[in-house]
């Protein structure tokens, strides 16, 4: 197993409810935010890289991890419902380049 899938089999271990689409099958894991955090962290070592407010949807947070490249987007609704919405490899910070203002 790789990708997406792997990390939502890991965090099966998560009380989490699964809803499956019926036309793909696609799932999504949601559970209390804060047991699906500890599991990013232990066993993907991710943490919070940024954050921002989606309207209308909620909290969206990515996590990731420097050392393997890991990372996972989190989105959490207002009764604290997180569901993990993607997850991947190859986890870069870039540089943000300073703009140079005309004088």
């Amino acid at each position: 197993m790789t990708g997406l899938f792997a990390k939502f089999a890991a965090l099966a271990l998560v009380p989490v409810c699964v809803a499956f689409s019926t036309t793909a099958q696609a799932q999504t894991v949601c559970g209390a935010r804060g047991d699906i955090i500890a599991q990013l962290e232990k066993k993907y070592g991710e943490t919070r890289r940024s954050v921002g407010l989606q309207q209308g949807r909620g909290v969206v947070e990515v996590y990731a991890s420097a050392s393997t490249g890991s990372w996972t987007i989190l989105v959490t609704d207002a009764r604290g419902k997180s569901c993990l919405m993607a997850a991947g490899e190859a986890f870069e910070i870039e540089d943000i380049a300073e703009v140079e203002t005309p004088t």
